[in-house]
């Protein structure tokens, strides 16, 4: 088994044993565990009480952070005539039809986030198995299959993130970077865990979010107090 480095020791040192933080104060601590050589990324993991195998307990979703992710996303959109412009126009990275189809379909993804005019769904679809096990499938159901690709992409560059529970029931997102203000990535991580309450399973029974956890890249994890989480 490797032995923790140093510096990651000395940041586990500063979470107290058996303690349960509040969001609040977890993620005032994240920015002391975050590395002192960049600037690291905070994000939250979720236990959460459902079956994803049942269609009405996929818990999915996206949410506008109030403060960005402190990184700009690459978003690509498959779109043609006006709607193209437009997606240029708001900042796209990259703008196609049939083109960039082929081009992801060779296996080019370069980017972060993939928006998609309706039109175009029949032949994004079967960029499946490019696009699908990297969660980069546009989805009506997050917003990036829309007659509006420029919204979108506003949207996305805006700070909109978007999260998925796994087959193992859990969900991870990201609420900014450690160089946030400690009120940014509170307020950040708040509209986040509001989003996710809100889509609770009306099936889901017992305590909904079961565990959690903030950490940032190769920092040791903060275990949240699910009972100051509605």
């Amino acid at each position: 088994m490797a032995t923790k480095s140093k510096a990651f020791q000395a940041a586990a040192a500063k979470i107290e044993a058996d303690k349960f933080y509040t969001p609040t104060e977890a993620v005032a601590l994240a920015k002391q565990t975050g590395s002192a050589k960049f600037d690291s990324t905070v994000e939250v993991a979720l236990k959460l009480a459902v079956d994803p195998r049942k269609a009405d307990q996929m818990v999915r979703g996206t949410v506008i952070l109030p403060h960005g992710t402190g990184k700009t996303a690459r978003v690509i959109v498959f779109a043609t005539g006006p709607a193209a412009e437009a997606a240029i126009a708001a900042g796209a990275d990259e703008v196609g039809g049939a083109e960039l189809i082929e081009r992801v379909a060779g296996g080019w993804t370069a980017f972060d986030a993939a928006v998609s005019t309706p039109e175009l769904m029949g032949q994004v679809g079967r960029l499946g198995k490019v696009l699908g096990p990297r969660g980069l499938m546009p989805n009506p159901k997050t917003g990036t299959v829309t007659p509006n690709p420029a919204k979108a992409v506003e949207e996305i560059k805006g700070g909109k993130i978007e999260f998925r529970v796994d087959k193992h029931a859990n969900v991870h997102f990201v609420v900014g970077k450690a160089s946030f203000s400690a009120e940014q990535l509170d307020e950040n991580i708040k509209a986040a865990l509001e989003e996710i309450v809100r889509l609770k399973p009306s099936s889901s029974k017992g305590r909904y979010i079961q565990k959690g956890a903030v950490s940032t890249t190769f920092g040791p994890g903060i275990p949240l107090d699910v009972n100051a989480i509605a």
